[in-house]
């Protein structure tokens, strides 16, 4: 046996058995650690001959020499062709989260410009299409514009929509129950339907041209107003057609101001990536319809993990790597148009497999081809993608050298001793609620010199009395806790087993003392160490940078200084906690209302049997508590209505 083979790592004699009988097929192969923990996902045109090919050879102490040491069991799948292994790859990263990977998160659905599918219902809200922002999965009976990059992206669009077409934006509710026309009527952003100040047919057409519009038949809906706009001159309808003309200069003005010299790229996605410092950044700019839509910026993770196990040679090793611009470029490409459509043309600043965009042509059943080095007006756009890659590398830099400094501060202060900075792990909570009612907790999550957004939870409190924030913080914290604490207590006599969890390294409230004595009762409860509480007591008239840090452990208050980056991170994640409580709280609370709204769509209930419904128990809430014998003492409201009220409210 040769040298290098004598110093290949020890593995499990069953995934050496099961690496031998692979098939010579291609497939996707994933990699698990002894804790079942998920460490990379690969395919192959030959999975015997690829698969293999980890445990043939000596890594040495490299990354990839490490991963292969803790390599304990292997799965594979057989798949048909090389285009089926890399989209089965991808959606396999996104699900498994694997550590050796590039892996683009993105919590967020995409935004889109929603307009109201027309029907033929009697109901005149169905009559007059309504253009709204949206985020969600898509209907057939509505139609859909974008994804665009950003939210205020779809807002200009919906205000475009408002200012040239002017089109209704207002929830059915209100459309239904309109006796005048509201004030985007008197600013000329709406034709108001509502009160049939337009023609069904007219507003239709408006809804036609905004579609065309919006797809980049720009001047074909030029076209059609001024025909429209001499007809009715000609027929002396000088006001309609002084309407039209009005229409007509809104929109050359629009045209004029996101004119591009190519409207033959109705749409486009522009991609340009950046890599330094082991980040990495992709800047994808979009063009829908011919008009540039803005940017949005992508920061993957595992970067310098995935570079150095990433292996795309050639089945017979020909081929040379690839960057680490075009690995970080490729997997943007997969793991993106795995969720949103594709458009037919991208701009790429790396040169990408011939493989992969042949994939993304039979996911999204449209050809779609890819343009490595561009001219003229796309040549331009690729140019700003790329300045705005850099940008935004640099500042994402910028702020985690920050970010890292501010964390390493505040262990240092608090005498913290994780094993690895990166993975400090800090969880804070929060209680929000108006006078007692919608009360809501918050837990966040402080991890790798971020917040994890992932993880953030919220806890709807119920059963404690109205206002109570030591109950509730009580009633989170054994929910949190609890399970995790009894986990914990097993592994140390079973010994630790796959789902185990770990506990943060620490714990913050955000309270004084009262709320810290609380998780102190809490975690001697659940027998957890005392040491990892830490509440974070407001000032005096609750002014920024004086709070004090309070232990439950009986150690003295600190005050960390006004100009401590440990405290401004403990504010950071203080404050993130509150904005996630009130957030939630207010949706729970805008919730209740909403339902109690919903009175006067209720068949038997009009403007004056709402009033007395609202009189007598003191609001929305209050009629949304009631039981059905309370509503039926309402006069006017028999027993059988009530029963419909109680149904539709609950």
């Amino acid at each position: 046996m040769s040298e290098s083979t004598d110093s290949l790592p020890m593995h499990p004699a069953q995934l050496l058995s099961d690496v031998a009988a692979l098939p010579s097929l291609p497939g996707v192969y994933r990699y698990f650690d002894a804790d079942g923990a998920v460490l990379y996902v690969g395919k192959a045109i030959n999975l015997k001959k690829r698969v293999a090919s980890y445990f043939q050879k000596n890594h040495g102490g490299t990354r990839i020499g490490y991963m292969v040491s803790k390599i304990a069991r292997l799965q594979t799948t057989v798949v048909r062709s090389e285009a089926e292994a890399l989209l089965l790859e991808n959606n396999l990263i996104k699900t498994l989260n694997p550590k050796y990977n590039i892996l683009f998160r993105d919590d967020k659905s995409y935004p889109y410009l929603k307009i109201t599918g027309v029907s033929s219902a009697s109901n005149s809200s169905s009559r007059f299409a309504r253009v709204a922002y949206y985020r969600g999965a898509v209907e057939k009976k509505h139609h859909y514009f974008g994804p665009y990059p950003s939210a205020w992206a779809v807002k200009e669009a919906i205000l475009l929509m408002q200012k040239v077409f002017r089109l209704r934006t207002c929830e059915d509710t209100v459309f239904n129950n309109r006796s005048r026309p509201c004030l985007l009527y008197q600013i000329k952003r709406c034709s108001a339907p509502c009160v049939g100040h337009i023609t069904e047919s007219d507003y239709a057409q408006d809804v036609l041209n905004a579609e065309r519009f919006l797809r980049g038949d720009a001047q074909q809906v030029l076209d059609a107003l001024e025909a429209r706009m001499m007809a009715h001159a000609q027929a002396l309808r000088f006001e309609l057609a002084a309407e039209l003309r009005n229409q007509i200069a809104a929109l050359s003005n629009v045209l004029h101001q996101q004119s591009v010299e190519n409207v033959s790229d109705r749409d486009v996605d522009i991609l340009a990536v950046k890599v330094q410092g082991g980040r990495a950044c992709v800047n994808l700019a979009m063009v829908r319809g011919g008009r540039h839509l803005g940017d949005r910026a992508y920061f993957p993770v595992h970067v310098d993990d995935a570079a150095a196990v990433y292996c795309e040679e050639d089945e017979q090793g020909a081929a040379p790597l690839p960057s680490v611009e075009v690995q970080v470029l490729q997997a943007f490409l997969a793991q993106r148009y795995l969720q949103v459509p594709v458009p037919a043309s991208l701009v790429l600043s790396e040169p990408v497999s011939g493989s992969l965009i042949k994939a993304l042509s039979i996911q999204s059943g449209v050809k779609v081809s890819a343009v490595h080095q561009p001219r003229e007006q796309r040549r331009l756009w690729l140019e700003m993608a790329q300045t705005n890659a850099g940008l935004q590398l640099a500042r994402l830099l910028a702020e985690e050298g920050s970010q890292q400094a501010r964390t390493r501060a505040l262990v240092d202060a608090l005498d913290l001793a994780p094993d690895d900075l990166d993975q400090l792990r800090i969880e804070c909570f929060d209680i929000s609620h108006t006078a007692g009612e919608a009360t809501q907790a918050s837990c966040v999550v402080y991890q790798r010199h971020r917040m994890q957004n992932a993880e953030y939870r919220r806890f709807s409190i119920e059963n404690i009395t109205p206002g109570d924030d030591y109950a509730a913080m009580r009633q989170v914290l054994l929910r949190r806790y609890g399970k995790l604490a009894t986990s914990l207590l097993e592994a140390q006599t079973t010994g630790p087993t796959n789902g185990t969890g770990r506990l943060p390294d620490l714990v913050l409230v955000d309270g004084g003392q009262g709320q810290v004595s609380m998780a102190r009762d809490v975690f001697e409860q659940l027998g957890l160490s005392l040491s990892l509480i830490v509440g974070v007591e407001k000032a005096e008239g609750r002014k920024v940078g004086l709070e004090e840090l309070v232990f439950a452990d009986g150690r003295d208050k600190v005050y960390l200084g006004k100009d401590s980056a440990a405290l401004m991170l403990v504010a950071q994640i203080r404050d993130e906690a509150h904005r996630f409580a009130i957030t939630g709280m207010r949706a729970k609370r805008a919730r209740v209302r909403v339902d109690g709204g919903k009175l006067e769509e209720i068949p038997g209930i009009g403007p004056k049997r709402r009033a007395k419904l609202l009189q007598r128990f003191g609001g929305v809430r209050g009629v949304a508590l009631a039981g059905i014998d309370d509503l039926a003492t309402v006069e006017g409201v028999s027993r059988e209505l009530a029963e419909e009220i109680y149904r539709a409210l609950h």
